[in-house]
């Protein structure tokens, strides 16, 4: 597999695969494979307070992925992530809602996963 970006959604993906591993090597049983987890390929990079970008579809091959938002409605993007972020921290319920759902998505909308996970 190739290298996985290490910011916060893919390393907690990578995470939650390595702690099912180790559960389940302890109980005797196969690894379960990983993959590229698809929240990999959001970035949401700042250029100012109020300036951003945010790319998607990325993957480990260069110039992948497509920039889809940028200036003031990027960083108003990037705004509310970091607030419903800290909003769920903080048990509030917004928060935990919304990160739940992007924590628990159904399907791998890009990457290099399977389809139903």
């Amino acid at each position: 597999m190739p290298p996985v970006p290490k910011i916060s959604y893919p390393g907690e993906e990578q995470a939650l695969h390595a702690c099912v591993n180790l559960e389940r090597v302890a109980r005797g049983k196969k690894l379960k494979p990983t993959w590229w987890p698809w929240g990999a390929g959001l970035f949401s990079t700042s250029l100012g307070p109020h300036d951003a970008c945010f790319v998607m579809g990325a993957n480990h091959e260069k110039g992948s992925g497509y920039m889809v938002n940028w200036w003031i409605p990027a960083a108003l993007q990037k705004d509310i992530i970091e607030s419903t972020k800290i909003n769920e921290c903080k048990n509030g319920c917004v928060g935990i809602l919304i990160w739940h759902f992007v924590h628990h998505m159904p399907v791998n909308l890009w990457g290099k996963g399977p389809l139903f996970p």
